[in-house]
């Protein structure tokens, strides 16, 4: 096997696997019903399928061209920027009250704190 069959192989593979999530994040878009579930489908869809779109790109230019590196770039682009657009998204929809709230955290001494309480305290003796 030579470099450009390994090459258009792994090209075939990466292409394969993208538009797979492309297709699953698209009717998970269609298919959820409010917005905070319709959420999650466009986000993996953004990191995982065209991250593996734009691998084969990568590989076909450095493998029958010049190589490139535009497609790292745009990569680490979506990648920083998907998680924290999703997670405004999401915040807008808890503060418009268009979904569930989360519970509210338990009010008490040991929340957010090194406190232990005493039932906890004798099981960490007895380990």
């Amino acid at each position: 096997m030579t470099m450009e069959t390994i090459a258009a192989i792994a090209v075939a593979l990466c292409l394969l696997i993208g538009a797979g999530f492309v297709i699953v994040g698209t009717i998970g878009l269609l298919k959820f019903r409010d917005s905070m579930t319709r959420l999650h489908a466009p986000t993996k869809v953004g990191t995982v399928g065209i991250g593996s779109l734009l691998l084969a790109s990568m590989i076909h230019s450095f493998a029958f061209g010049e190589g490139s590196f535009h497609e790292l770039l745009i990569m680490s682009f979506l990648f920083v920027t998907a998680p924290i657009s999703a997670n405004f998204m999401a915040k807008v929809n808890i503060h418009r009250r268009a979904c569930d709230t989360p519970p509210a955290p338990p009010r008490d001494e040991t929340w957010s704190t090194l406190n232990v309480p005493e039932a906890d305290r004798e099981i960490e003796v007895n380990t």
